[in-house]
């Protein structure tokens, strides 16, 4: 994600701070950001060493400044999906870092 400029992308402006927010504190290096995601409000991101390893963060259906966060694992057994909604930025950034580290 590092050549990638988050304010132009076509999202919506919790996930740009996100996006922002994960690379700087945990480096662009260590996830990519999937561009088919076509949805103007979510992304998904895909860790750089296992490309199985994803999560997929959403702003629709929440109430303002608030998240959804499905986990997607090598094994579609574990996946954890519609399980945590309604989640601030700071518990989306420690499900993630959790999940990929």
């Amino acid at each position: 994600m590092s050549l990638l400029n988050v304010w132009a992308i076509n999202k919506d402006i919790p996930l740009k701070v996100l996006l922002i927010e994960w690379g700087h504190r945990y480096g662009v290096d260590r996830f990519a950001l999937n561009l088919h995601e076509q949805h103007f409000q979510a992304i998904e991101l895909i860790a750089a060493h296992n490309a199985k390893l994803r999560a997929y963060v959403y702003t629709f259906a929440q109430p303002a400044e608030r998240y959804g966060i499905d986990l997607k694992y090598p094994i579609a057994e574990n996946n954890s999906l519609g399980e945590n909604e309604n989640q601030t930025l700071e518990q989306i950034i420690a499900i993630l870092q959790t999940h990929f580290f």
